[in-house]
């Protein structure tokens, strides 16, 4: 006899009371244990939906997936899943099984068989979103596709390794659908494929929906207003109108979809939503953008407003109760400062019927507070409820003397529990119809406990913020960046961070113009025959601001000698001035701090160095000429992390200050052109100009180390370029790179020079804008 071998039981002897049930397991020719314990069930279900001719059909597709050899799990998954997934294509199996069938036979056949479980598993939840058998079919190509694209291979004849994202996006294929249509769904995956075809982890990452470019490109194929689009507009909304400058911390409203988040504020930030869709109601529209803007002037309310008050010996009613007076306070207090705010809040409150809720049934409570809370914000509320219209006027009258209090306002919220409470308070079915108020934030800082617990112990004490907290500079903007090999932008790619240059001596841009005191003379002479006159007469006017003495003495000798005389003896006059704008934009990457190499640098001058010299010799011949200018560098260190720096604005004079930051010049990093010259063509762009025009200084190409392709950032600036002619704006590129010709003319087109003698940049340099603007 032989010992020590466990014997793995076989179910293919199991037998069952029912005919139909017993034939079906038969046909199965199933030996898995977990099976046979819930065939009888799948098997009745089936029965009750299918008709002979489908029942068999599904009976054969799983004895198919059956000896696949992935053990029970797509099996089960199968049998339990599959009569939903025909009714929810309306009971449509015909088209659907052979497709599905079709694309579990060639993930078996390729090395990713390991996805046909979660394929099986999730089909059901993906059906019921998607609700017809076409839909489901280009779900399928889209899964068949990402799985050709990404499944990899040694020497590019067979496939060898599987899919690292294909598992992933089953996974989360039900959730992907809750949000996106089947065509941003396949965006989404077509953006993840070329991406991230070649990194398995990142890949991974993006199909699992934990990195940032899969929420960020999720969030593009959704509909409505994205925070990171308005975050800038919003910052400035709260500093200038609020006086408030904390942080905005947006947080995903696609990813829980049972308990849907709500704004609020912590230490650490006021916490928006990462999208707003317009709002339709009886009350009119409103735009994602003005949601924002009510979200956030109702926690500035509350932050100016609302003292904590202890909570511990208070019910939940009362709770409730005190915060809808208590958010009606603050509205009020609003609405006074900023009316405009009014027919913001009404439209996006809501107004429930006086009889929506049966109170013998359900329970009111949320219902009753709701039209209290309508009630006291809108004087045309329409309801005739008398102990309603009895706190209404208490609330009004309260707040006539003055701003009130939350201690004032939480006495009458008591009253008012007191006087309306109903046994029928406690039933556990609650009226949820039309009673959430969205733009109000969870009230969580209107509460401190006096015995301490996790929640509550984050607003027992006032905020003082730590040294670490205190925001320096501005919020990074967002840029997308131009995708060659697909077409299309890449959104919120990169990261660029700006502020003012940290400044120098100023003594030592002086140094460097008298070291150029002869060029500087021959630029002179130079800029004398550019400057403008001030003044050009405009002759023969018959209406003009001077008289024309010439052309009216001839005409008098006209009159007198019988002939019809020339009325236009009048002139006027016009400015004739340069109009033009002009932003120099400084590539300061590693680069810049190599040596010059040639006869004319014995002192072994840094790249750096000379554009310093001819920065500041141009700087001083466009302050000749008195035309409007500015100057920026850039470098770069990833996407993520983008500098520009301010060296002069528009409004700024040419004085020691700027010197000072031309003098504190330093290169480092990359040099990621597109991002640069977009917000450089920001605010050029912005400037009311006859002529506007970019100046790119720069060394070397566009690259940055976290970019493999050598080709993406050379098509992302070209694209920039494109988009700044468009706005009016001229882009010229400088470059002192000898092998530019090779790319540059890729990038600009016509409007570029190369300088082969880099030597002769400070000379070359204020030439080439006399040229550019004659």
């Amino acid at each position: 006899m032989v010992t020590g071998v466990r014997q793995v039981p076989d179910a293919r002897s199991r037998t069952y009371a029912h005919p139909q049930v017993q034939e079906a397991w038969q046909a199965l020719d199933c030996g898995f244990v977990a099976v046979a314990d819930v065939f009888e069930e799948c098997i009745y279900v089936a029965l009750a939906s299918f008709s002979k001719p489908q029942f068999d059909a599904y009976i054969e597709a799983a004895r198919v997936i059956g000896k696949l050899g992935r053990g029970p799990e797509p099996l089960l998954a199968f049998l339990e899943e599959w009569p939903t997934v025909v009714a929810a294509a309306s009971g449509d199996q015909e088209p659907m099984l052979p497709q599905v069938m079709g694309a579990i036979r060639v993930m078996q056949k390729s090395p990713n068989s390991k996805a046909i479980t979660p394929f099986l598993q999730t089909l059901a939840a993906v059906a019921r979103r998607l609700q017809s058998a076409e839909q489901i079919e280009l779900y399928l190509d889209i899964a068949l596709n990402l799985m050709a694209r990404t499944t990899g291979s040694i020497h590019g004849h067979h496939t060898t390794f599987p899919s690292p994202g294909l598992p992933h996006f089953f996974e989360q294929a039900p959730r992907l659908l809750g949000l996106l249509s089947t065509a941003g769904l396949k965006n989404w995956t077509d953006y993840g494929i070329r991406n991230y075809a070649k990194h398995p982890e990142r890949q991974e990452e993006y199909f699992r929906l934990e990195s940032a470019d899969s929420r960020a490109v999720l969030q593009r194929e959704r509909h409505g207003t994205l925070f990171v689009d308005v975050e800038r507009q919003l910052d400035l909304y709260l500093r200038a109108l609020w006086r408030d400058s904390d942080l905005l911390v947006p947080y995903s409203t696609a990813f829980d979809e049972l308990r849907r988040p709500v704004p609020y504020y912590d230490k650490l930030g006021m916490r928006v939503p990462d999208v707003f869709d317009d709002a339709h109601g009886p009350g009119g529209t409103v735009s994602g953008i003005d949601r924002y803007r009510a979200v956030l002037a109702h926690m500035v309310g509350h932050r100016r407003w609302s003292v904590p008050q202890i909570a511990d010996n208070w019910s939940p009613f009362q709770r409730m109760a005190v915060e809808f007076f208590e958010d009606c306070r603050v509205e009020t207090l609003l609405i006074r400062e900023f009316p405009g705010l009014r027919r913001i809040f009404l439209a996006l409150h809501p107004k429930p019927l006086a009889a929506a809720c049966d109170p013998e049934t359900t329970s009111c409570l949320r219902h009753r507070l709701a039209m209290l809370s309508r009630a006291l914000i809108d004087p045309g509320h329409g309801y005739t409820d008398p102990v309603l219209l009895e706190y209404v006027q208490r609330f009004n009258e309260l707040l006539a003397a003055g701003e009130s209090s939350t201690a004032e306002v939480a006495v009458l919220a008591l009253s008012y529990v007191a006087k309306t409470r109903r046994q029928s308070d406690q039933f556990a079915k609650v009226h949820f119809d039309d009673t959430v108020v969205d733009y109000r934030d969870d009230n969580r800082q209107l509460w401190k406990f006096i015995e301490e617990g996790d929640e509550e112990a984050a607003f027992d004490e006032a905020r003082r913020p730590q040294a670490a907290e205190v925001r320096q500079g501005l919020p990074p903007r967002h840029y997308p960046e131009w995708d060659y090999q697909s077409q299309t932008y890449r959104p919120d790619w990169v990261s660029l961070y700006e502020a003012l240059h940290p400044s120098g001596k100023a003594a030592d841009i002086d140094r460097l113009l008298a070291k150029h005191a002869a060029l500087a003379k021959r630029l002179k002479r130079l800029l004398d025959l550019l400057k403008p006159q001030e003044k050009v007469r405009i002759r023969y006017q018959e209406e003009g601001s001077d008289l024309d003495l010439d052309i009216a003495i001839g005409s008098l000798i006209d009159f007198k000698s019988g002939i019809t005389p020339d009325s236009r003896i009048n002139m006027s006059h016009r400015t004739d001035g340069r109009d033009i704008n002009v932003l120099l934009l400084l590539d300061l990457s590693e680069s810049l701090n190599e040596k010059v190499a040639g006869t004319g640098n014995a002192g072994g001058q840094t790249i750096l160095e000379l554009s310093q010299e001819a920065v500041s010799l141009l700087a001083w011949a466009i302050d000749c000429l008195g035309d409007s200018y500015a100057i920026a560098g850039f470098h770069s260190n990833t996407r993520h992390d983008v500098r520009y720096q301010h060296i002069k604005g528009f409004s700024e004079r040419w004085d020691d200050t700027v010197k000072g930051r031309l003098a504190a010049m330093e290169a480092g990093w990359s040099t990621r052109m597109g991002a640069a010259l977009r917000h450089a063509g920001h605010y050029l762009a912005a400037r009311p100009a006859d002529k506007k025009i970019l100046l790119l200084l720069t060394d070397g190409e566009p690259a940055d180390i976290d970019v493999d392709e050598p080709g993406h950032l050379r098509a992302d600036a070209r694209k920039a370029v494109e988009e700044l002619a468009a706005k009016g704006v001229t882009t010229f590129c400088l470059s002192l790179d000898p092998g530019a010709d090779e790319y540059v003319h890729e990038i600009f087109g016509k409007r570029w020079r190369v300088l082969d003698r880099i030597e002769r940049l400070p000379e070359t340099l204020p030439s080439l804008y006399m040229e550019l603007t004659r």
